[in-house]
């Protein structure tokens, strides 16, 4: 069934709570709050990318405070191995089996700290569980369950001992963006508490894990027209003819901006997407997934420019197309 207006209207009341509950904890920053909390109703994972200090893992300990649910860090180091992310089998002498012995990865909010520390072998451990919730260790599946979000920081790249990610996992990530320095009553407000180390040991769970379960699916049945979906797929053409791009973005990230398109809509109270929708979530949603030529890029080429000027070239949809 397709979302009703009263389910909306719930759905975003619900969703300014959370919004409100983790910013108390991450003061100034509600719309980035709002940009990880769609990504984890749409089924995604974020990438924070930010300089050292701004609060990235305040934010990720501040959303898996607000979930009822487990929660799990790691930290990527340039050792850390595949088994120590997803866990190991391990043989029992006193029953002679052989036992698998979960890793952090199996928690409903996984903090994946400067993951850009660690080796391409050992970030190549999350590309099953990113795309599928579930992790392989000798011939074994394991569900991750639901909800499953993983929140990864990283310094920029050109931060000494760091590695960039492969493209094929940044393509896994819904939403990438960035906190960015606090405005000045903010800073003032967090100044004044610094004696306060953790500010979202504070905070308490609003909702459970089966509530955000059942908050994603009634987020997927809201409604996109025909036309919107039409013009992300006439979008994500067009970043794939442009000069500039080596790769445009992926069929997989065209789906990926419906599902969080849907989710950004309920969270205004509708229950309908809009090509409104579309265009301001595609810097977000698109922009980590463009493979630059190197030429282009040379010269001063960015996705970012990119993605604005496709949004700029590619004619939005007049008429607005509600639920039926």
């Amino acid at each position: 069934m397709t979302m009703t207006a009263e389910q909306a209207e719930w759905f975003a009341g619900t969703f300014e709570k959370l919004v409100g509950n983790v910013g108390q904890a991450v003061l100034g920053k509600s719309h980035v709050v709002k940009l990880i909390l769609t990504s984890m109703l749409a089924e995604g994972h974020v990438l924070l990318e930010d300089a050292p200090g701004t609060g990235k893992t305040m934010l990720a300990r501040s959303l898996a405070a607000t979930v009822q649910g487990t929660n799990s860090r790691i930290q990527f180091t340039p050792d850390l191995l595949p088994s120590d992310v997803t866990g190991i089998t391990i043989y029992d002498q006193k029953t002679q089996n052989f036992e698998f012995h979960k890793g952090p990865i199996f928690a409903n909010v996984v903090l994946a700290d400067e993951i850009n520390r660690a080796s391409p072998k050992t970030q190549s451990a999350l590309l099953e569980v990113m795309e599928e919730s579930r992790v392989t260790v000798d011939g074994v599946t394991y569900q991750a369950g639901r909800p499953f979000m993983v929140i990864a920081t990283q310094n920029p790249i050109e931060q000494a001992g760091t590695y960039r990610l492969p493209e094929a996992q940044l393509d896994r990530f819904l939403v990438k963006t960035s906190i960015g320095y606090p405005d000045l009553a903010s800073t003032v407000e967090l100044l004044g508490g610094a004696t306060t180390r953790d500010r979202s040991a504070a905070l308490s769970p609003i909702i459970t894990t089966q509530a955000v379960t059942d908050m994603a699916d009634l987020a997927a049945s809201n409604h996109v027209d025909t036309a919107v979906l039409e013009y992300v797929s006439h979008l994500c053409e067009a970043t794939r003819s442009v000069d500039e791009t080596r790769l445009g973005v992926s069929v997989r990230g065209a789906l990926a901006m419906v599902r969080a398109a849907k989710v950004w809509a309920a969270s205004e109270g509708r229950n309908y997407v809009l090509p409104d929708d579309i265009k301001e979530l595609a810097p977000v949603v698109w922009t980590h997934r463009l493979v630059m030529d190197p030429e282009a890029e040379f010269a001063g080429a960015t996705p970012e420019a990119v993605i604005s000027r496709v949004l700029a070239d590619v004619a939005a949809p007049q008429q607005r197309a509600a639920a039926v």
